[in-house]
């Protein structure tokens, strides 16, 4: 079996992929919560990410969130506002 090398313009040509899809379907009306405030599974699900992963943009200041009680809730337009703030328009 031959081996692929993946080099760092691939790397960065499916994270804007990815961030295109992500953005497609959260302006998308099915994709849209009638809920303002999200908790941590359906942030997720939203994203399509795991739990060790909004841990990491909840601890590097990322993703902003309110805790109540032991409850973690977050801001849909905090979500969109991430998107779009790490948007990368390449120039091509």
């Amino acid at each position: 079996m031959a081996a692929t090398i993946i080099t760092t313009d691939d790397l960065r040509e499916f994270k804007m992929e990815l961030l295109e899809e992500i953005k497609e379907l959260l302006s998308n009306n099915s994709g849209h919560p009638n809920k303002r405030w999200l908790k941590s599974p359906e942030v997720r699900k939203l994203l399509g990410i795991s739990p060790g992963t909004l841990q990491n943009l909840r601890i590097n200041g990322i993703l902003p969130y309110t805790k109540v009680g032991g409850v973690l809730y977050y801001d849909y337009q905090d979500i969109i506002q991430v998107l779009e703030k790490n948007r990368i328009h390449n120039k091509f």
